[in-house]
């Protein structure tokens, strides 16, 4: 009888792998969303930069433009009533002009200061340039208008528009830089997706292959302990089956003993002790005779119930241990299969619990009881020995060994019952070259145990 592994709980590793595979999509998910809003908000971020910027240099090439229309109105206007509004609206622009170059210096970057620096320049003498106009008379003002439009302000507007161009030229540069390190964080970002996708995906296939796996063992397990079940429950029908009819055997053989031999036994002194009553009154010889019979008769019917007793339970295991009980099966065995039986003990098997000396005599005697009826051997060999934690017992017989195919009987199925009560395990194997070696193991930790109580009880 070979016990079970014990296999390990299978929850708390699924339970584990489907936990760290659920935490690692988490996490995934709650990164990339993370990184996704921040590429997002950079990008936004970039756009309403690049449109500041633009909307700050067309509301400043506006100004420029307006400011050199008033100039030119004013050069065409000869009413003088009108110079205070012209400077009025000319300051305003100004004014406007400082304020938006000072936002657009806010709104660029370091790298652009000196693209800023020449634009303050730039409108500074733009707007130095129209300081002498308002001194102008009429006449002057007919005369060297087309003249200072031509090579004053129109110039300067250029100048001041070419460098706004190039500030221009510049943020889109400064856009596209940023644009492809967008574009960089981009496709890394999708790099680190692919990468947190795959490793989700290995992760699950993981998981499912070790669930398949455990599934597929547990399923092969379950089929052996079922097939086990089966076999068991088949082995103990077939049990009770054969024990009601060993019961019924021995009944038959015990009433068969009793009425065939002992019955005819006792006719028989009842007919030799009515033969000496009426021989009292003749021959000394004939009555003598009638009572040596009767007591001969007599002691056949004792030893005849003696066998009988011992089959069923020998005293001597009650009266005086196992080993001298196992001794008389081993004289009886061959005294009545004339097959020679060579018993060997060793360690202090006496102190065992009853339950231990009842299973170890009956597991003898059924061993002993198979090679008589199957094995026809001529030398039997039993070995007993007690160490330390266990009971080493050994049946070996030189006979004809195991058939193939032949299950197991009654006798070894009774064996193995016995074997399991006492939490050992046993096995029947062939021996080289021909013969039959039963071998049972029983722990003695628990006979140790039922042990303590009896002494402590006893001391």
């Amino acid at each position: 009888m070979k016990r079970s592994r014990r296999f390990f709980a299978t929850w708390p590793v699924a339970a584990a792998a489907l936990g760290g595979m659920l935490l690692l999509i988490y996490a995934s998910l709650a990164t990339t969303s993370r990184k996704a809003e921040e590429i997002y908000a950079q990008l936004d971020q970039l756009n309403a930069h690049h449109r500041d910027v633009e909307s700050t240099l067309r509301r400043l090439r506006g100004d420029v433009y307006l400011s050199s229309i008033y100039i030119r109105d004013y050069l065409l206007d000869t009413d003088r009533e009108e110079v205070p509004e012209y400077r009025e609206n000319l300051t305003d622009l100004r004014r406007r002009h400082t304020s938006t170059v000072q936002k657009l210096r806010a709104l660029m970057p370091a790298g652009a200061e000196a693209s800023m620096d020449s634009l303050d320049g730039g409108l500074d003498e733009y707007w130095k340039a129209f300081e002498p106009l308002f001194e102008w008379s009429a006449y002057e003002k007919m005369m060297r208008s087309g003249r200072f439009l031509r090579r004053e302000v129109l110039p300067r507007r250029e100048a001041v528009l070419s460098i706004t161009s190039n500030i221009e030229r510049l943020n889109n540069a400064n856009m596209a830089t940023q644009r492809a390190e967008a574009a960089r964080r981009l496709e890394s970002f999708r790099e680190d997706l692919h990468g947190r996708l795959w490793r989700s995906l290995l992760l699950g296939l993981v998981v499912a292959a070790v669930a398949v796996i455990r599934l597929r063992t547990l399923e092969h397990r379950s089929e052996r302990q079922r097939a086990y079940a089966e076999r068991a429950e088949n082995e103990m029908r077939l049990l009770s089956q054969q024990l009601v009819a060993a019961q019924e055997e021995e009944r038959k053989k015990l009433t068969r003993e009793l009425h065939d031999h002992v019955g005819q036994m006792l006719t028989a002194l009842r007919m030799e002790i009515g033969r000496a009553d009426r021989a009292r009154g003749t021959s000394e010889t004939q009555l003598s005779h009638a009572i040596a019979e009767s007591r001969r008769l007599l002691d056949t019917i004792l030893r005849s119930v003696r066998d009988l007793v011992m089959g069923l339970r020998p005293s001597m295991l009650d009266d005086f241990g196992l080993q001298p009980a196992l001794e008389w099966l081993a004289r009886d065995f061959r005294r009545r299969f004339a097959t020679p039986v060579h018993l060997s003990l060793a360690g202090e098997i006496d102190a065992l619990p009853e339950q231990y000396r009842t299973s170890i005599y009956r597991i003898v005697q059924e061993a002993l009881t198979n090679c008589a009826r199957h094995a026809r051997a001529e030398r039997v060999d039993v070995s007993l020995r007690l160490e330390q934690d266990a009971l080493h017992l050994s049946v070996c017989d030189d006979g004809e060994g195991i058939p193939l195919g032949r299950g197991r009987g009654m006798g070894l199925i009774g064996i193995e019952e016995r074997v399991r009560e006492l939490h050992g395990t046993f096995e029947v194997a062939a021996r080289r070259p021909h013969g039959t070696e039963l071998r049972v193991l029983v722990p003695t930790a628990l006979a140790r145990e039922e042990e303590a109580p009896l002494a402590r009880a006893a001391g």
